[in-house]
């Protein structure tokens, strides 16, 4: 099968890896999904999955599977950000506030 090579890759951190794993194609992102533990597979897991699957069959574009896959590691707490672990976003609302008499 073709390589199908992602413009950059995802770059996953865990227990399993400790060095770090770089997905860099599609055939690595499925192959990474699949060896995913079945009982760790929820909605955000058969996203990616299926995103993956698609774009093999040209359904969808490499850099959606991609993005779909990224989305995954970063919600599983798993995806590394300039070799650093990415930390969940900050659920609380920020006020912004602005100059008194600015509308």
């Amino acid at each position: 099968m073709e390589k199908k090579p992602f413009f950059a890759p995802v770059c996953i951190e865990s227990a399993g890896w400790p060095a770090g794993l770089d997905i860099e194609d599609l055939e690595q992102a499925l192959q990474f999904l699949r060896d995913w533990p079945a009982d760790r597979r929820g909605p955000v897991y058969h996203a990616a999955y299926n995103a993956c699957t698609a774009a093999r069959e040209g359904y969808l574009t490499i850099e959606e599977a991609r993005k779909s896959l990224s989305g995954f590691a970063r919600i599983t707490g798993i995806l590394r950000n300039n070799g650093r672990l990415s930390a969940p976003p900050d659920s609380r609302k920020r006020e912004t506030r602005l100059p008194h008499g600015v509308r």
